[in-house]
């Protein structure tokens, strides 16, 4: 769905689609890099994807065909699964009594650190938006996702000033 969906806003090689989805999509989607090419050429086999001159597939722009739009529409009207969460800070907070003193203070404080840094890349990508006219006819609703990364990162930021004053309490209470 990624492929397709990134193929669906502007034709582009493999190498430019790995870059658009670690720096565009890389906020709410990681993809593995070493699937593109093979991915490409399934999508090129089933007719969903093109290469615009068939020499070079590493410099060669693919774009979405009309039976990839198709089914691009069928993946994104299917339920979106929700994975079980999984995160190494929320495990180490769990068991924070068995850290070193100071250890689940800096955990959250690095977190709160990249949350910052998360803040200032959707600034980033704001900006960039407004900047690429073939970007326009998608432009609302890649906002729509641009701002739900800086309402989650937003959210880190005041749950970890929470969690820094209840651990530096936590710290100054125990002998």
């Amino acid at each position: 769905m990624a492929v397709l969906g990134a193929l669906s806003v502007v034709p582009m090689t493999g190498y430019a689609l790995r870059e658009q989805i670690r720096d565009t999509l890389g906020h709410f989607w990681s993809e593995s890099f070493g699937q593109i090419y093979p991915t490409l050429a399934e999508l090129e086999r089933q007719e969903l994807v093109e290469r615009q001159s068939p020499e070079d597939s590493r410099s060669t722009p693919y774009s979405i065909t009309e039976a990839g739009l198709a089914r691009l529409r069928d993946l994104l009207s299917e339920p979106p699964q929700t994975p079980k969460p999984r995160s190494g800070l929320m495990l180490r907070l769990f068991f924070g009594a068995q850290l070193e003193p100071g250890a689940g203070r800096r955990l959250v404080a690095d977190a709160r650190s990249q949350a910052e840094g998360q803040l200032a890349e959707m600034a980033s990508a704001r900006a960039e938006l407004s900047k690429d006219s073939r970007l326009a006819p998608n432009a609302a609703y890649i906002l729509l996702t641009i701002s739900a990364g800086e309402h989650a990162a937003r959210a880190t930021i005041a749950w970890a000033d929470e969690a820094l004053a209840e651990l530096a309490r936590l710290e100054t209470a125990t002998p």
